[in-house]
């Protein structure tokens, strides 16, 4: 790091520390030329996602929105929401690619929905699938059943 005081091209890191919010880190320099001391922050650089819908618009991912879908689906079940939605948020935020379809969010919050509890599963499914009628939404049910009695033996 540039010393702000004589321009000199490296300084020490005299002392580092979390800052209160846990998203960056404080870092106390001092230059080995002037001796100057001056303080650094370090963030994450993180990725804007853009999520693709359905219709070929594209908007910014928002995680309370996909938290809105997410505890609907999970109200009054044992799944904690917030941190199937930071998971996701992660998983999304490793890929490096800065564009998401609608389709593919919402296959990986089934997927991990699926892991976690199949009725939540089932709600979120009913809405996200869209099911036109009862027989589409029995056949996802019996799909479930299926796969369910499969693991149990």
């Amino acid at each position: 790091m540039k010393c702000p005081g004589c321009g000199f091209p490296k300084s020490e890191v005299i002392d580092s520390r979390p800052t209160v919010e846990g998203n960056s880190i404080r870092r106390r320099r001092e230059c080995p030329a002037c001796q100057k001391r001056f303080t650094t922050f370090e963030i994450i650089e993180t990725v804007q996602i853009i999520v693709i819908k359905k219709n070929g618009d594209k908007e910014l991912f928002d995680k309370q929105k996909l938290l809105a879908g997410v505890l609907k689906a999970t109200q009054k079940r044992p799944v904690d929401a917030i941190a199937l939605v930071n998971e996701i948020e992660t998983e999304l935020q490793n890929t490096l690619r800065q564009e998401v379809s609608s389709t593919e969010l919402g296959e990986l919050v089934m997927r991990k929905l699926k892991d976690r509890d199949e009725v939540a599963y089932v709600r979120f499914a009913s809405v996200y699938r869209e099911f036109k009628d009862i027989d589409t939404f029995l056949q996802e049910l019996q799909e479930l059943k299926e796969r369910s009695d499969f693991n149990r033996t």
